[in-house]
């Protein structure tokens, strides 16, 4: 699903390396899984979680009911999208919500492009058609990462809002973000996280220059994304 800062164009890249360190039967956790173009791309026992209810909704509606997403943009209207952000009263408002909105930012305003011509509704159904069985068997969670009740000795990889980056619904407090970061890998989980920076006592193992869409300033941004782990 397209989502605000998705890694799906750097997957290829950094997930080689994670799964390299990840054990037979061991679970791969994502506590903010986005739109969920990671662990799509991962087999075995698979949690995603997140903060925003409407996320979680979204997903499980392409996981469980994909045929019954709107097929094409007759079948859901801007004036259909403009009575959604006033109203809870359609079914699949999570995933309308994300999938039709510019940038698939959360009601971000709906997506179109220059010349109204293309039926963004019909492109993302295909995608979410594609999605759909990779997401099988995935059990997603609408909990903050703080809460997540993760198994012993899991692979966890986070992908936490950037600093000075675009703002999201609830404010983020990457302090502790990071001590529990350090937690978690002091209790026997390995913990994987990108970013654009962080703190001097976890290293960077992998980083690629792209374009960006997350930063405050308009126009093409390029950034250098950044895969990292605990030193100790």
């Amino acid at each position: 699903m397209k989502y605000m800062g998705s890694k799906n164009r750097i997957a290829k890249h950094i997930l080689p390396i994670m799964l390299a360190e990840r054990e037979t039967k061991q679970w791969w956790i994502e506590p903010f899984v986005g739109g969920a173009n990671m662990i799509d791309k991962v087999t075995g026992n698979r949690m995603g979680a997140d903060i925003n209810p409407y996320l979680i909704e979204a997903l499980i509606a392409i996981r469980d009911c994909v045929s019954d997403l709107p097929k094409t943009n007759k079948e859901f209207t801007e004036d259909c999208y403009k009575q959604l952000i006033k109203s809870d009263d359609y079914k699949y408002k999570g995933y309308a919500g994300f999938a039709f909105s510019y940038g698939g930012k959360w009601l971000g305003g709906w997506r179109r492009d220059r010349l109204g011509k293309r039926d963004y509704v019909a492109e993302s159904y295909k995608n979410a058609l594609k999605q759909s069985p990779l997401l099988q068997g995935v059990r997603f969670v609408k909990e903050s990462y703080l809460d997540l009740q993760i198994p012993d000795n899991s692979l966890i990889y986070c992908d936490p809002p950037y600093e000075g980056t675009t703002k999201y619904k609830d404010r983020f407090d990457h302090a502790d973000f990071w001590q529990w970061c350090r937690d978690k890998a002091k209790e026997g989980h390995t913990v994987f996280i990108s970013g654009y920076n962080a703190p001097d006592d976890f290293e960077c193992i992998w980083q690629k220059e792209i374009v960006s869409s997350l930063t405050k300033n308009t126009g093409e941004k390029r950034a250098v994304e950044k895969l990292f782990r605990y030193k100790a």
